[in-house]
């Protein structure tokens, strides 16, 4: 199956793709390579998962949230690539989560975006370099923010 035939079944959960909230751009080709803003946990229905994880949520939350971030980056390169089977494969992911001070388990959470990815690309071409990280808070309080590098066929 290609990566759009599997997006296919995420259509209801599938947000817009999210216009830029400060002075940058969402996506920047260089060459072969697709380098993806630092992207939120947006809904379908416009609204966010916030709160801060270890704290005001938990890991599982945590973990949806950023599975619903991946979503959003998909949005995104849908809408500008026209095919995500454009995509050869994912070369990096930082994912970073809004982490109460005590919180160890940031690799969790952000494994609810590299399953996506993987389930989208297959393991070989879904899963690339990453980085988990704390952080002690992000834009509106969301509760993860991911950026991600991508290499095109």
């Amino acid at each position: 199956m290609t990566a759009d035939i599997i997006l296919e079944k995420y259509a209801k959960e599938l947000p817009h793709a999210p216009k830029p909230a400060g002075v940058y751009i969402p996506l920047l080709q260089v060459g072969n390579l697709i380098y993806v803003s630092g992207h939120g946990p947006n809904k379908a229905d416009g609204s966010q998962f916030v709160g801060r994880v270890g704290s005001e949520v938990d890991q599982e939350f945590g973990k949806l949230a950023a599975r619903q971030v991946g979503l959003t980056i998909l949005a995104t390169l849908k809408e500008n690539l026209g095919s995500l089977n454009r995509v050869k494969r994912v070369i990096k992911v930082l994912g970073m989560v809004n982490a109460a001070d005590d919180f160890k388990t940031h690799p969790f959470v952000i494994n609810g975006c590299s399953e996506l990815f993987a389930e989208i690309w297959g393991s070989e071409n879904g899963i690339g370099v990453r980085s988990a990280v704390g952080m002690g808070s992000l834009p509106g309080n969301i509760s993860v923010e991911i950026e991600a590098i991508f290499e095109l066929h």
